[in-house]
């Protein structure tokens, strides 16, 4: 099993207990949402229309925020073949070019997904073909917030965005820039947790990204139950 990372910072607990509260609610709503379907399904011979597209919506955002926490537990897959076979102080150089591979990975991601999410949130995209280097200028014929999803009908308690997204306009639907708002969202968050492992290295509290061997681990904890039995 993966070690668990404990935050040492207060943001970093906030980040912690957001992720993880945001997992628990999001598996908790497709549970939901697909039970209630199947017995209406084969219950009453109805359904929900906008289930199938809540719970896909949902199974995103549970990948997304996945993504950011796998780096906080270090459950993301790794080779550490030759980082074994090298001094360790060639280990922590040949791990500091992997954070900074990293961390400029999770920079364009984060440009890229702000300036997909902007086209329907009414907000300016960034210029530059790979790095930012400022925000182009919005004109009447780049808003599109008034796009929305295919069955997800508007709730309510969201009507206060009409006037202030759609030129007062109802929503029939869901508008996209809503769920799409995970894509900057948690690109934002995998970069943070590039910048926590990547200041672990420099502190040398760690010598590589891979601080965990789930395989090994694995093994270890079968051979204990072996024994035990």
């Amino acid at each position: 099993m993966s070690k668990r990372y404990e935050p040492e910072t207060a943001l970093g607990r906030i980040v912690n207990e957001l992720e993880e509260t945001a997992i628990a609610v999001i598996l908790g709503a497709m549970t939901l949402i697909t039970f209630t379907n199947v017995v209406l399904r084969y219950g009453f011979n109805t359904g929900l229309i906008w289930g199938l597209e809540a719970t896909s919506f949902l199974f995103a955002w549970l990948v997304l925020f996945g993504v950011s926490y796998a780096v906080k537990v270090t459950a993301h897959l790794g080779v550490d073949a030759i980082l074994n076979l090298v001094p360790r102080p060639t280990r922590r150089v040949m791990g500091m070019i992997a954070a900074a591979v990293c961390l400029a990975y999770g920079f364009l991601l984060m440009k890229g997904a702000w300036d997909y999410w902007a086209n329907f949130a009414n907000l300016p995209q960034t210029t530059g073909r790979w790095f930012p280097t400022g925000l182009e200028e919005m004109k009447r014929t780049s808003y599109r917030a008034w796009y929305a999803v295919v069955d997800i009908p508007m709730p309510e308690f969201l009507r206060f965005l009409e006037p202030l997204m759609n030129e007062g306009e109802e929503y029939e639907k869901l508008p996209r820039f809503i769920p799409y708002f995970i894509l900057p969202f948690g690109m934002a968050l995998l970069l943070f947790r590039f910048i926590q492992a990547t200041a672990r290295l420099v502190r040398g509290e760690q010598d590589s990204l891979i601080v965990s061997h789930e395989a090994e681990d694995a093994v270890e904890d079968a051979s204990k139950l072996n024994w035990e039995e």
